[in-house]
């Protein structure tokens, strides 16, 4: 659903950059195959709905490797006109299918984009932020080691002045740095040796878990915060979006008579659907 949301902001950036567009490519054209064109525009706006690779990678980088991707696609489509392949049965079946499964979509996004709005997510935030319970949290790091010995070799190292980092590039099997933490949310031997130790402390004997030998080393101590209304925004929208998907099922099974039978053609008893949480 939120595909919908990027795909509107795409297309509403592509109407304003109309004019920048048709100078990339040769005169807006990113490649011409066979006489059909492929726009530079189509590739942008592609990479504008998809938010992951925007991300992560550059417009060039995406376009050159983009670029054959739709060459080839285009290559595809046109052999599968002149094969007339819209004429044959599995052509015609799939396209059914795509059909209903396209309205399904549309239908469902018109019920609910009306529902996602900036008025209802502060709705949903402020009910989290006045039911919201500040955690003890600490942060820190560790040293993961296979045995005790290994880890106790370690604590020496560190009576002795030696740096946790360096310690932890020189032993550890995992990355040092754990980030802020609940005590609940690491496994009970991790979590009650960590909330045990005060800030700048380090573990004096090996903490043993499933994972294997950990020293530990608490950095900062802290309550946790309720996070930003731009932080939840993503999560809440997606909670209206369930909740509104719901709220639509529930209404259609209410207005319909609907009969269903078993495998043997014994007739079913009929069932609601789950009501939409409150």
């Amino acid at each position: 659903m939120q595909n919908k949301y990027v795909a509107l902001a795409a297309f509403s950036l592509a109407l304003g950059t109309a004019y920048a567009v048709h100078a990339e490519g040769k005169n807006g054209v990113a490649a011409v195959v066979n006489g059909e064109e492929v726009k530079v525009a189509e590739i942008r706006e592609s990479y504008d709905d998809n938010k992951q690779i925007k991300g992560k990678v550059s417009f060039d980088d995406y376009y050159s490797k983009a670029l054959d991707i739709y060459v080839n696609g285009k290559l595809l489509y046109q052999a599968a006109e002149k094969a007339d392949i819209e004429s044959t049965p599995e052509y015609k079946k799939q396209l059914a299918a795509a059909k209903e499964e396209i309205a399904r979509k549309v239908y469902l996004e018109s019920k609910v984009e009306k529902k996602v709005n900036d008025a209802e997510v502060k709705k949903l935030y402020d009910e989290y932020t006045k039911t919201f319970k500040g955690e003890k949290e600490v942060k820190a790091k560790h040293i993961l080691v296979q045995d005790e010995a290994k880890a106790k070799e370690v604590i020496a190292k560190l009576k002795k002045g030696e740096k946790f980092d360096k310690l932890a590039q020189e032993y550890s099997k995992e990355p040092a740095e754990l980030g802020y933490f609940t005590k609940n949310m690491m496994v009970p031997e991790f979590g009650d040796a960590a909330f045990a130790l005060k800030k700048g402390q380090y573990s004096q004997t090996p903490v043993k878990t499933q994972f294997g030998y950990h020293v530990i080393e608490v950095e900062d101590i802290r309550t946790s915060k309720p996070v930003s209304l731009e932080q939840a925004k993503p999560q809440l929208e997606g909670m209206i979006v369930q909740q509104a998907i719901a709220e639509e099922f529930e209404n259609l099974h209410k207005n319909a008579k609907i009969e269903k039978y078993d495998l043997k053609g014994k007739a079913l008893p009929a069932t609601a659907p789950v009501p939409a949480a409150k």
